[in-house]
């Protein structure tokens, strides 16, 4: 399996820190798919900004139907997390 080096919750400052708190508020912790996006935060934040109007932004589909199709999509992809 490969190995990506991220950053720690202790060691994250700036922006990652922000946005780690940000993410502990939302979910009680920093979830791997944001922290595998750690070592560059703008990424993290243009991809949670990404998240953020996929899944609260106005839309025809309701949001526990958005978060299905994510789970199924997941599930297709054989992705676990």
């Amino acid at each position: 399996m490969p190995f990506i080096e991220t950053v720690s919750d202790n060691d994250a400052t700036g922006l990652l820190a922000r946005l780690y708190d940000g993410a502990k508020q939302r979910a009680g912790k920093v979830f791997n798919i944001l922290r595998i996006m750690s070592p560059a935060p703008k990424t993290l934040q243009a991809s949670m900004g990404l998240y953020t109007a996929t899944m609260f932004g106005a839309s025809e589909l309701p949001r526990g139907l958005r978060e299905l199709l994510a789970v199924v999509v997941s599930g297709t992809n054989d992705c676990f997390y």
